[in-house]
């Protein structure tokens, strides 16, 4: 499975297949330059070897080592040819060391456009996810994996990839290299491959699981990391200090666990895999110090066949290397592919109806919704139509599917049963961006992006001009304080507003909305936690948003009700009451029990009467 994700990663490399092979290129030809070395300095070292022998002695010599004295390279060429054979090995020095500088400037590029490449699919693909992926997803894990994960493949495509290819490259070449000077010993050297092979497959069988357990609590610990952060006023309110440290402790314990467990795995195999090559150069000393005293094998070829086989050790150890890295990486692509093999629940139709105006009018048909992985129904058997420019108040106790139905137009979510249609059409044939750029959403704890407050205010529609935001800010009852601040509507604020108060962050809100100019607006009760002049403000700046716009009001306070044409009271995912406030007191024991928890003991009941029939 590992291996299969790693091949499937290789699709991030392929947009840039000139630099691929342009690396193999340089690869290749670095690695077998750097072969040319050791060869050359056995031909230097047989050449001070015969020089010195003299008359006789160099002819009985010669014939008694026959091939391997010449190192079938040309043989002897005499003292003279030294200079000639020293600039060869310059020349191919300095062209594997220009070959090395591309195949490493190459591998970071592949390396990093690949990651550049998978984090931006990661992220188009989180973007085309319903709301279902991420209540069932948590926050941390997305982002190790689009971090964490992705860095760990570039170290394999830049470092280990490579590498592995010019330790196959130098292998190769030099077991080539060995064979021609003397099979015997080549063969000698060899006898422990088979023992080297049984250390890696044992040793990767083991590091996988292993590391796919590293980097799934390196998830888990930053998923509290994230949490913790976002929530640090919640924590200091309550004091929970000591109880979050102690949250962050064992899982920073676990992930210190599990990496220990990878290294214990790494000390147990690496020694091995460390140590073993070094008894094929015992043995080379040993069998081939012998032939060269008693004078069956050249000096010269003996030098150069320890300085190969020493060449051959440290492929031999990269392996270690190579596997314990890929082991990491093959758990890392198979990380990122479940993400991007996750299907989404609510997918753009492939022939979209594209609606350039929507008049606003909703229907919701037979409607029910169960949320993925739960076996209760949000939402039951909802028949409601909703004509253009009316405004539907939703009431209900928590948890009754207000939120829910209304998160059904913009295609949040998918209806599970029956269907949802704007301006006759259901949602699930309509092109997703058409329709969602003509809903607004005014929540009740409003988002607000560490950005200026003109960027926010024109968020939903980035091309508006400053003056289009300034009237915007005007109706929304904030231009005033805007215009207060050193830097106007270039004042940055922090993040989710973080500088505002409840009241000024709402007000943006409800700017942000009107800038958009939404046909259908989903208003989750902006008063709810504001004080009583906020409130004011609030309600004078949603007279301006709610006119002429088809709307779902929320509503967690009954005050907020003096908008509404109809209410709606919810119970369990149904429908059970519609009507204005006095009916729905004397019908309906939901609504009823809603008022007398709200408004009865505060005497503050007089907003509500004023549900416009």
């Amino acid at each position: 499975m590992g291996v299969k994700s790693l091949l499937r990663y290789g699709r991030f490399l392929l947009p840039d297949g000139w630099a691929l092979a342009g690396m193999l290129a340089g690869l290749v030809v670095a690695t077998l330059l750097g072969l040319v070395g050791p060869y050359l300095t056995g031909i230097v070292v047989s050449e001070i070897q015969f020089a010195a022998l003299r008359g006789r002695a160099l002819a009985v010599a010669a014939a008694r080592l026959g091939p391997t004295a010449r190192l079938a390279a040309g043989g002897l060429r005499g003292m003279h040819a030294l200079p000639l054979l020293a600039a060869e090995l310059v020349l191919a020095t300095a062209g594997a060391g220009l070959f090395t500088f591309l195949r490493l400037y190459l591998s970071e590029w592949l390396a990093q456009r690949s990651m550049y490449r998978a984090r931006s699919e990661i992220y188009e693909h989180l973007q085309r996810q319903s709301f279902d992926y991420f209540d069932q997803t948590d926050t941390g894990q997305l982002m190790s994996r689009a971090t964490g994960d992705v860095e760990t493949l570039r170290r394999l495509i830049s470092r280990a990839g490579p590498g592995a290819l010019v330790a196959l490259v130098q292998f190769l070449g030099t077991a080539v290299i060995l064979l021609r000077l003397d099979a015997r010993l080549t063969l000698l050297v060899l006898c422990i491959a088979p023992f080297f092979v049984w250390s890696v497959l044992a040793m990767s069988r083991r590091l996988r699981p292993a590391s796919w357990a590293v980097q799934q609590q390196l998830a888990d610990l930053t998923s509290v990391l994230q949490e913790d952060l976002a929530s640090i006023r919640v924590v200091k309110a309550f004091a929970r200090d000591a109880h979050e440290r102690e949250r962050f402790r064992a899982q920073n314990q676990r992930y210190l666990d599990r990496s220990m467990d990878v290294a214990w795995i790494q000390a147990r195999y690496q020694p091995v895999l460390g140590q073993l090559p070094t008894l094929g150069t015992v043995l080379l000393l040993a069998v081939g110090g012998l032939q060269v005293i008693h004078g069956h094998l050249a000096l010269g070829t003996w030098v150069a066949f320890n300085s190969y086989v020493i060449m051959l050790l440290g492929p031999l150890r990269m392996v270690a290397l190579v596997v314990n890295l890929g082991a990491q990486a093959a758990a890392s692509a198979e990380r990122v592919f479940q993400i991007l093999d996750a299907g989404s629940d609510v997918k753009q139709p492939p022939h979209a109806v594209v609606l350039p105006h929507l008049r606003g009018a909703v229907a919701f048909e037979g409607v029910g919704l169960r949320y993925k992985g739960s076996r209760e129904w949000a939402l039951r058997e909802v028949d409601l139509v909703v004509e253009p420019g009316e405004c539907v108040a939703l009431v209900g106790m928590t948890g009754s599917g207000k939120s829910t139905l209304a998160q059904l137009v913009p295609r949040f979510y998918d209806a599970t049963t029956g269907r949802v249609l704007v301006d006759g059409h259901d949602v699930r044939t309509l092109d997703l961006q058409s329709l969602r750029r003509q809903v607004g959403f005014v929540h009740q704890e409003p988002f607000l992006f560490s950005a200026s407050i003109e960027d926010n205010i024109r968020y939903g529609r980035p091309e508006a001009s400053h003056e289009v935001v300034r009237r915007a800010a005007e109706a929304a009852h904030v231009a005033d304080f805007i215009e207060s601040l050193p830097d106007g509507y270039a004042t940055a604020v922090g993040e989710r507003g973080v500088g505002l108060s409840g009241g000024q962050r709402q007000r943006v809100a409800i700017a942000r909305a009107l800038v958009t100019d939404p046909r259908i607006l989903v208003l989750d009760d902006a008063t709810s936690s504001v004080d009583a002049e906020n409130e004011h403000l609030i309600q004078e700046a949603l007279r301006r948003l709610l006119a002429g716009r088809t709307t779902f009001l929320i509503a967690h306070r009954l005050s907020s009700l003096v908008h509404a044409h109809r209410v709606l009271v919810l119970q369990e995912g149904r429908v059970v009451a519609a009507g204005g406030h006095e009916d729905l007191l004397r019908a309906s024991p939901v609504y009823r029990r809603v008022y007398e928890l709200q408004l009865a003991p505060g005497g503050s009941g007089q907003a509500v009467g004023g549900v416009r029939s």
